[in-house]
């Protein structure tokens, strides 16, 4: 269904073709849009543009659910052909040279460059604002927060043999 075949962006003028995604990622709980221009470079297709949505997360200090705005470009480069093939070896990988190996493909599978061109932009700590409230959980008798999801570690007995 979101499959771009190599055949298509060869055959198109200049060998770019334009593709406009717009569709829910539900494993991730992500409504996305996003315009693309898929490019033929001899070996390899260029796939530029820029992806826009939202996505629900959870605060990892209150666990209140929030919306994330996303914005951010695209850019990511195939190889037609597999690229062990012509390195035969581990190769180190510089700045810039990340490429997804299409190992003889016909196609590009959008649905996945969606999905993974999203989770890689998610923050590392996911806060649902600048004025979180954590101090909806009790603080013990030293003023440390009693974080309710941590309540079934007090049930554990430890043998002190």
């Amino acid at each position: 269904m979101y499959k771009i075949l190599i055949e298509d962006i060869e055959n198109e003028k200049n060998k770019t073709l334009h593709y406009n995604f717009d569709d829910e990622l539900p494993e991730i709980k992500a409504k996305v849009k996003a315009d693309l221009d898929f490019t033929s470079l001899g070996d390899f297709i260029e796939v530029k543009g820029q992806v826009k949505g939202n996505i629900e997360l959870e605060c990892d200090l209150c666990l209140k659910k929030y919306d994330y705005e996303l914005d951010f470009p695209v850019k990511e480069l195939y190889a037609k052909n597999s690229l062990y093939e012509e390195y035969g070896q581990e190769t180190e990988i510089k700045e810039g040279q990340f490429v997804t190996d299409l190992n003889g493909e016909n196609e590009i599978d959008v649905y996945d460059l969606m999905y993974q061109s999203v989770i890689l932009q998610l923050p590392n700590k996911k806060v649902c604002g600048i004025n979180c409230n954590v101090d909806k959980f009790s603080k013990d008798e030293n003023g440390f927060i009693q974080d309710e999801r941590m309540a079934i570690f007090k049930s554990i007995k430890i043998d002190k043999k």
